[in-house]
């Protein structure tokens, strides 16, 4: 599977009247900088797929990262960890499509197995719903490497634009490099042109990419698009000495299309990636007939076989009945005094953990690849 259309790169939509006409009854009843999350949309909005499956992005190019261990230079080692983070962001609907809000306990789980005969496993869960927790994590035993973090999106009405600010920080770890981390902020996501003109999707602001071990930071700036001027989806950022602040490369281009890398001391200027070569690398996703209530496909099946089947009434009922059958459950924990629990992670002052890490001794693949499965797919050894 190939990347982004280059005859549409910004994968932009035309909305029809009467979708536009509901847009525009929601958006009367807002006010500028109001919070989205508890706003109800509708369901001709949406991606067929949960955020929790949505995450799964960042792993779709698995060849940028997977070697990343066995690179001796720092700095080409911290060039193949950033041209990894950035790789994962073209890969998007049409227009501007929300994928759906993961209720409390929902989870999303798969497997990746390498042309080499290698593997890796990964794991979401919602693990708060109010405000919005989505937990993860990707391990690769005999890659030695770990992608683990959370996301706490915070939505926000813009007027003609609606933004969702990406919280949350996420880390690569290289367990062969000493446990060498790369610390991970996401850029913001802003939905344009939801109640007049073309609908299409945007990152904007600032992001950045950080190795405290090497002393190495890149500060990226996704730009959006100006009404008059500018550039769809461009991204520029400086690599860095975080203790001198000596400029060492810089990153230009577009992240929908092709990215480049420009060393400062030889001025040499290389290809860092190119959307239009690149293949996405499939998952394995067990079948929704023998997942639990709380897969994110099974529990959204319904939902996603309407919205395919453009029936959006549906569509709509059955993200209704999946909502109120979350409410329902809390008000049944709240009136036992119950509290509830994530199955995959642990909590401990808001920050959350894999509970399948205890016990993961990274020296061994064998034996991690064993625990992973066991912890991840327990009623089951196959995808």
């Amino acid at each position: 599977m190939k990347g982004s259309s280059q005859s549409d790169p910004n994968n932009s939509e035309e909305l029809e009247e009467g979708s536009r006409s509901i847009l525009l009854g929601i958006a009367s009843q807002l006010t500028k900088g109001m919070d989205l999350h508890r706003v109800t949309l509708p369901t001709f909005v949406l991606e067929p797929r949960s955020m929790l499956e949505r995450i799964t992005d960042f792993m779709s190019h698995p060849e940028l990262i997977l070697k990343a261990g066995s690179i001796n230079d720092p700095l080409e080692r911290f060039i193949a960890v950033l041209r990894y983070y950035l790789s994962g962001w073209h890969i998007k609907p049409k227009g501007v499509k929300k994928p759906y809000n993961p209720v409390l306990g929902e989870y999303f789980r798969c497997r990746y197995r390498y042309p080499d005969g290698t593997e890796a496993f990964y794991i979401a869960e919602q693990v708060s719903h109010h405000p919005p927790v989505s937990s993860y994590y990707f391990c690769s035993p005999e890659n030695h490497i770990i992608v683990a973090g959370d996301i706490r999106p915070k939505s926000r009405f813009l007027g003609n634009s609606a933004a969702t600010l990406m919280q949350g920080e996420s880390h690569i770890i290289l367990t062969n490099r000493h446990n060498e981390r790369y610390e991970v902020l996401m850029p913001n996501v802003y939905a344009r042109g939801i109640l007049f003109g073309t609908m299409t999707m945007e990152l904007g602001d600032s992001s950045k990419v950080r190795c405290v071990t090497s002393d190495l930071v890149c500060e990226l700036d996704f730009k959006t698009k100006g009404f008059f001027s500018g550039q769809w989806n461009s991204v520029y950022g400086k690599i860095k000495k975080e203790s001198t602040q000596e400029v060492l490369c810089e990153i230009s281009g577009q992240w929908t299309n092709e990215l480049y890398i420009t060393y400062k001391k030889t001025g040499v200027k290389e290809l860092l990636f190119d959307v239009k070569t690149a293949n996405i690398f499939p998952k394995e996703v067990p079948p929704e007939e023998i997942q639990d209530e709380y897969e994110s496909r099974r529990l959204w099946s319904k939902v996603t076989s309407a919205i395919r089947n453009r029936d959006m009434d549906t569509a709509t009922n059955e993200k209704t009945l999946v909502e109120d059958r979350q409410r329902q459950k809390a008000k049944l924990r709240e009136e036992h005094g119950k509290t509830w629990k994530p199955l995959f992670f642990d909590e401990d002052n808001d920050m959350y953990t894999f509970k399948g890490s205890q016990g993961l001794d990274m020296s061994d693949p064998v034996k991690s690849k064993a625990h992973l499965e066991q912890f991840i797919f327990p009623r089951s050894s196959s995808a």
